[in-house]
């Protein structure tokens, strides 16, 4: 019986105490990867909070673009609740819809009684805008097009890859026909999927980094050898400096490496440094390309699709990680989104160009939300009458035939009705004359 009721011994390592003291207890090492390098990085709330706003107008321009396709000028609420799948949405079509109501209008059809939507004019015009800055600063998405082309080793790059980031670079939808088919003296279809550069222009091969270089060294009065191969270096607010940290940053920024634009030398990995010099090209590049975007920023997983065009054999989310003072990666919105930290102050962009100007304006206009929404009821109570006059223009409808006829019948009718009154007149006129007669008689 009291081998029964005897306790069975317990998993439970022996507890640490005195009497084992002399006994080496093994620690677990934390694991340090690009994971929880990413989890454990210092947040910054702006980049964080324009990442969210984002999303959120992507998804809005998204709207529009299905809303575009359809044949009317609007879309019944009930066939926009479809796209929810496509758009990627967790709530409800017409709550998303009442949430903006500068950027679509809401309203009752007035013949089939059932909730309609269309674009607002604002945000049509906003959308104008851009069109008309991307193809004002053509010359300019030409340039980052033939700077883009020059990074690669072999001088061509994916026109999907490009696809992916035509928005980023401030190409138009079409820019395989507007752009690399007009300036054939430049660019060059190899075949249908990939555009080579014809020739190599020497004065596009100075990189962004270089004009921060140059202008260190004279303002600043530095000297070449700190600022010949240096970086800007931005560190978040509230990152925290470990001892040695500003040695090995001090060292980093002294390294040098192969430029973006170069073609001198190969870098060997095995070599002596070979290894940091090969992940500084590699920052030079990224840092390049985020510069040549117009909002300065780009999506993570987009970027993988150039690593082999420019020989970036590394992993670019933990070389992102690595260098907290360069890059921001923020995860808000389901997406990766990688900003350039030197281009961005107080969550803008401190040198504006046009087309983030009109971006910028359709985010602005998506963040009044429902304020100053008083003035829209007002107009929308005006064009309510004219919602089907302005659905009917130009476009041939099935019963059209039958309008002539009725405008003849009309016609018959006022004729019909114009002698019937002629004769009644008449008639009156000879009774009243019987009457007088016999009245004398």
């Amino acid at each position: 019986m009291r081998a029964l009721q005897m306790k069975a011994p317990t998993s439970q390592p022996f507890p640490f105490g005195p009497f084992n003291s002399a006994m080496q207890r093994r620690w677990k090492k934390p694991a340090d990867t690009a994971q929880t390098r990413l989890e454990n990085r210092t947040r910054d709330s702006q980049l964080d909070k324009l990442t969210a706003n984002l999303k959120r107008l992507a998804t809005v321009l998204q709207l529009q673009h299905l809303i575009s396709k359809r044949r009317g000028p609007h879309v019944s609420v009930q066939i926009m609740s479809r796209w929810k799948n496509i758009v990627g949405l967790n709530v409800d079509m017409g709550q998303l819809l009442r949430k903006y109501p500068h950027i679509f209008e809401v309203f009752t059809h007035p013949v089939k009684r059932n909730q309609c939507c269309r674009v607002s004019r604002r945000m049509e015009d906003l959308m104008l805008q851009e069109e008309a800055a991307v193809k004002e600063c053509e010359l300019e998405a030409v340039r980052r097009l033939k700077k883009l082309l020059m990074m690669s080793v072999s001088g061509t790059l994916r026109v999907h890859a490009l696809w992916l980031i035509r928005r980023e670079l401030g190409l138009p939808e079409s820019f395989r026909d507007s752009i690399i088919a007009k300036y054939y003296d430049d660019f060059k279809l190899v075949d249908l999927e990939t555009v080579e550069l014809v020739g190599r222009d020497e004065d596009l091969g100075v990189a962004q980094v270089e004009i921060w270089r140059e202008r260190e060294y004279r303002e600043k009065w530095l000297s070449e050898f700190e600022t010949k191969y240096a970086f800007p270096i931005n560190l978040p607010t509230g990152f925290k400096i470990e001892s040695g940290f500003r040695e090995k940053l001090k060292n980093w920024q002294r390294l040098q490496y192969l430029k973006p634009y170069e073609r001198k030398e190969v870098v060997r990995v095995r070599t002596c440094g070979g290894i940091e010099r090969f992940e500084k090209r590699a920052v030079g590049i990224l840092h390049e390309l985020l510069s040549l975007t117009t909002e300065k920023m780009v999506e993570v997983e987009r970027l993988s699709h150039f690593w082999r065009d420019f020989c970036m054999e590394v992993n670019v989310r933990e070389l992102l990680l690595k260098h907290p003072g360069i890059f921001y990666i923020s995860t808000r919105g389901n997406t990766q989104m990688v900003f350039l930290r030197e281009a961005y102050r107080r969550g803008c962009l401190i040198e504006p160009n046009p087309v983030y100007v009109v971006r910028r304006k359709m985010l602005d206009l998506l963040l009044l939300g429902w304020r100053h929404s008083r003035e829209l009821h007002i107009e929308s109570k005006e064009e309510s009458d004219n919602v089907v006059g302005d659905e009917d223009v130009g476009v041939p409808r099935d019963g059209d035939w039958v309008i002539p006829i009725l405008d003849n019948f009309d016609d018959n009718l006022c004729e019909i009705s114009d002698s019937s009154v002629e004769e009644l007149n008449d008639y009156s006129e000879n009774k009243n004359s019987r009457n007088e007669h016999k009245l004398e008689g």
